[in-house]
């Protein structure tokens, strides 16, 4: 059983350790329609908070060269927004950690002036100039403009287990910690793009929501997840479903389980799970993430002692960015990072050996990079 919700999970988780070396991000994603032509269009915000120890009055860039050779570590609250398609952007707003209230309570929450994020609400406004995106590539930031005000409403959770337990988020053992409070979450509310409204209806907006923590990123770095999901035996959508995928080579310490990945499948109620970390269902996992001129392109299959699911999936490039962050020691490792969230594909799923459903996945929120070569 995963759909156990953990607010704990979701809190602020940078103490000890990873105040000096350690990142804790909050994502959302989701579809909006122009409220004048209809036109679907997906949105991602996010939340991400890096090394406590070191924050000053005003943000501070790792990127900055000078910072680089004086061995600075970037601190800051670096709010990300944008959008997805035709005219793909991430806009980024910082904030020194003097200039942010974060409550480190449960429930968590996050005040920043203009923007603000907790487990039922967030609003916020981003804006980029042009100049100020080609002059300050420490920033590592497109140019355009976000607002957003919406109510945040998580229906069906995916808890890893003890991997992201209390006992283990205390010791720290993990190098990249999970948990998807609202792997299907319902927003509601508005979004300005570029001066056009996008209306949020938490019916169609396939939302999602999770969290990451840690002292350093996962390379490979696979993510798939969707709630538009239809059947291909029935042809009914499946409101009550969702499925989430994530993980790549997760590490405890030193030591790396390559190849590894998470994933849920909670089908009209009922929940499969392919979990690595609970060794006594015996989930084995095979995966191939693959780039070509137009596309990016997941097949994981995955099987327990009884249960079996294939996952094909394919996102068009054009409609698709490489997606930025600073490592918590200030380098920039992963520059190949593809994130989408309009990925198509189907998934299969068995039980000792008979298909239970083929299902069509749209709306796919979907990741793949590795680390550059240093």
């Amino acid at each position: 059983m995963f759909n156990i919700s953990d607010r704990s999970r979701d809190t602020f988780q940078l103490f000890g350790r990873q105040a000096e070396k350690g990142y804790d991000w909050w994502w959302h994603s989701f579809t909006a329609r122009n409220h004048n032509t209809d036109e679907e269009k997906a949105f991602f915000i996010e939340f991400f908070l890096v090394n406590p120890a070191y924050g000053e009055e005003e943000p501070v860039f790792g990127q900055l060269p000078g910072n680089q050779a004086a061995g600075r570590k970037p601190s800051y609250l670096m709010v990300k927004a944008g959008t997805w398609g035709e005219d793909a952007a991430q806009l980024h707003r910082f904030y020194g950690w003097k200039q942010i209230q974060v409550d480190t309570g449960c429930p968590f929450s996050i005040n920043a002036g203009e923007c603000f994020l907790d487990e039922t609400h967030t609003y916020g406004s981003i804006s980029v100039s042009e100049e100020t995106a080609a002059e300050h590539p420490e920033m590592m930031s497109d140019a355009g403009r976000m607002k957003w005000d919406l109510s945040i409403s998580k229906k069906i959770a995916f808890n890893v287990g003890y991997g992201a337990s209390s006992l283990f988020r205390r010791l720290q053992l993990f190098e990249m910690f999970w948990h998807a409070e609202g792997m299907k979450t319902e927003y509601a509310g508005t979004v300005t793009w570029n001066d056009e409204v996008y209306d949020v209806i938490p019916e169609s907006c396939y939302g999602y929501a999770d969290k990451n923590w840690g002292k350093d990123f996962t390379s490979p770095w696979v993510w798939i997840s969707s709630n538009h999901l239809t059947s291909l035996q029935t042809g009914k959508k499946l409101k009550n479903s969702v499925f989430d995928i994530g993980g790549g080579c997760p590490k405890i310490g030193p030591v790396a389980l390559k190849r590894q990945l998470l994933s849920a499948m909670f089908y009209e109620g009922k929940c499969y799970e392919f979990n690595f970390s609970k060794f006594w269902t015996g989930t084995r996992t095979l995966f191939d993430c693959r780039e070509t001129d137009t596309e990016i392109i997941w097949h994981v299959e995955q099987r327990t002692w009884h249960e079996r699911m294939v996952t094909d999936l394919a996102c068009q490039k054009k409609d698709m960015l490489l997606i930025n962050y600073e490592s918590p020691d200030g380098r920039k490792r992963h520059r190949h990072l593809y994130n989408g969230g309009n990925g198509k594909g189907t998934v299969r799923l068995y039980h000792k050996g008979k298909l239970i459903d083929e299902i069509r996945a749209e709306n796919a929120g979907c990741e793949y990079g590795e680390y550059d070569p240093d």
